[in-house]
């Protein structure tokens, strides 16, 4: 019982993170499409505050000139780790 609410969460709370990644990935690319993003609105502000976190440490490693390979990176790192600790929690090692 106790298992399969902690295996859960940990796919919500990744599956969260990756979608946040996402969103954030998508509202990158707004501005070069001529859609002004307040910077300052909650919600956007919110989405930075979750994926700042992930994404800041990765960047110094993942980016080569104008491009920034932290989001596929950090989605690639998000599903190993996942994998990891739902093999973990299923008794898998």
């Amino acid at each position: 019982m106790i298992g399969s609410v902690l295996l859960t969460a940990v796919n919500v709370i990744f599956q969260v993170a990756a979608l946040a990644i996402l969103a954030r990935v998508l509202l990158s690319w707004l501005p070069m499409a001529g859609v002004q993003i307040d910077p300052y609105h909650p919600l956007i502000r919110f989405l930075y505050q979750i994926t700042d976190p992930i994404l800041e440490p990765l960047r110094r490693f993942t980016t080569f000139g104008m491009m920034d390979f932290s989001p596929i990176v950090a989605l690639i790192l998000l599903q190993v780790i996942r994998r990891v600790l739902v093999m973990a929690l299923q008794g898998g090692f």
